[in-house]
């Protein structure tokens, strides 16, 4: 795999490399230059197996010539050894529930993957590296869980102090040896532009940096692996299917993205969002421009002015768009629009659906998964599409009881792991959102 940058201004690179460093050095995000594509034949072959069989089979036609078989089966299996539920809600519509990771939280998908295939390059170079990653609720804590006691590596997180919830927090903040957490004094975006800026610091260079934000390959290809799960248990070739994505920073999206361009039947992609509407908005004028500071949502890791992922969806249909937001050259608007559809939630909408769905059918949905049905609801309205379509359930509704029991009047009962973080001692430092702060902080920190 050949891997380039958005700003086309970087030397082409392997995956290993890719996924070591992040950002490329000219502060565009890595692309694969090409992308297998699975024949109906072979993912038909796929269609009775487990997720963590499906996924050593995908990733290494994906991966092939980046890390040897035997080695990519074991991590594979290590990482993916929890449930991947597909609940019906109707004849056609399904939850793929996300949730049922060490963290509650689809982003375990992507970093236990990442986490260990990070590991495996290290270990065979000797090499140590130092994680920066800047969080708005879920990234943080599935990072931090999935390279938590690992030799080589150090983890550095960032979050906006009073937008995450209690448990996620303590998810981040209970675990210290080699992960250190910052409270910020600003937005997610002031975290994202922190980070950004230190990898692209010469004299930061020393420290070996690298993301574990979906700014990094190594997060997005994972998450690619359970669009075509969820077809292969699902629908019959050649039949097609919708998939409704909670979307901020859109990583997850780009996923879903990958996995139609390597031939899952995807009829649309519904990229819904909150209150920070800046992605519908450009695709239905054409025209982009940031939310600063990103507007306070109650599904909280959606709360993203700038998602760093448009770049890479901008470049997939043909545009170019900076690391700043600025298009240099427009994307086919026709073509995206007509494969992508987005629409933006407001929280009374997101609360309405917590509710009508605990009333209706007697499911729990927490507020991002809430987005993402309400975006499949918008479409029907529009549409009068009844194509059978997931709608994806990305954190366990008890990461967020307070917006649960607002709701619905029921504290859902939390997962063990969550149960487990309540009582632990937390380890929190507390930083303004200043470049040359943090910079200190990271000179101190690992000089």
């Amino acid at each position: 795999m050949k891997l380039y940058s958005t700003n086309l201004k970087a030397d082409e690179v392997s995956f290993e490399t890719a996924l070591i460093k992040g950002l490329a050095p000219d502060k565009g995000l890595y692309m694969p230059k090409d992308l297998p594509h699975f024949s109906e034949e072979e993912l038909t072959s796929l269609k009775d197996e487990p997720y963590p069989e499906i996924a050593f089979k995908l990733l290494s036609r994906i991966l092939e010539g980046e890390i040897d078989e035997a080695s990519l089966k074991e991590i594979t299996y290590d990482a993916y050894n929890y449930d991947v539920p597909l609940e019906e809600v109707d004849e056609n519509t399904y939850i793929m529930r996300l949730d049922r990771g060490p963290t509650a939280s689809f982003k375990d998908f992507a970093a236990r993957m990442m986490a260990r295939l990070m590991q495996y390059y290290l270990k065979k170079e000797d090499k140590k590296l130092t994680i920066l990653t800047a969080t708005s609720g879920d990234t943080g804590s599935a990072v931090a869980h999935a390279f938590y006691g690992l030799d080589n590596i150090k983890v550095i997180v960032l979050f906006p102090e009073t937008e995450v919830s209690d448990r996620q927090r303590k998810q981040m903040t209970t675990l210290d040896g080699n992960i250190s957490a910052i409270a910020m004094d600003g937005k997610f975006d002031d975290c994202q532009a922190l980070v950004k800026q230190a990898f692209a610091d010469p004299d930061l260079k020393h420290l070996n940096l690298s993301s574990a934000n979906s700014i990094n390959i190594g997060r997005l290809i994972p998450q690619s692996i359970y669009y075509f799960y969820a077809y292969l248990k699902l629908r019959e070739f050649p039949e097609e299917i919708i998939y409704s994505i909670p979307s901020g920073n859109f990583g997850n999206m780009m996923g879903c993205v990958f996995a139609k361009k390597m031939g899952v039947p995807i009829k649309k992609i519904l990229a819904s969002v909150n209150e920070n509407d800046e992605v519908p908005v450009f695709f239905n004028t054409g025209e982009y421009s940031k939310i600063e500071p990103s507007r306070n949502c109650i599904s909280n890791a959606m709360n993203v002015g700038h998602p760093s992922n448009l770049a890479r969806l901008v470049m997939i249909y043909g545009g170019e768009m900076d690391e700043t937001g600025h298009i240099n050259k427009m994307p086919n608007m026709d073509i995206l629009n007509n494969d992508i559809f987005s629409t933006s939630v407001t929280d009374e909408e997101t609360t309405a659906i917590v509710r009508e769905f605990y009333e209706e059918y007697g499911i729990f949905i927490e507020p991002h998964g809430a987005v993402g049905i309400k975006g499949l609801l918008d479409y029907r309205a529009v549409s009068n599409d009844d194509t059978l379509a997931v709608t994806l359930e990305t954190a366990h509704p008890a990461k967020f009881p307070k917006e649960v029991m607002s709701a619905i009047g029921v504290d859902p009962e939390p997962p063990q792991t969550l149960k487990d973080v309540e009582s632990r001692e937390e380890f929190v430092e507390f930083l303004e959102a200043d470049y040359e702060q943090f910079k200190n902080y990271l000179k101190e920190k690992l000089d």
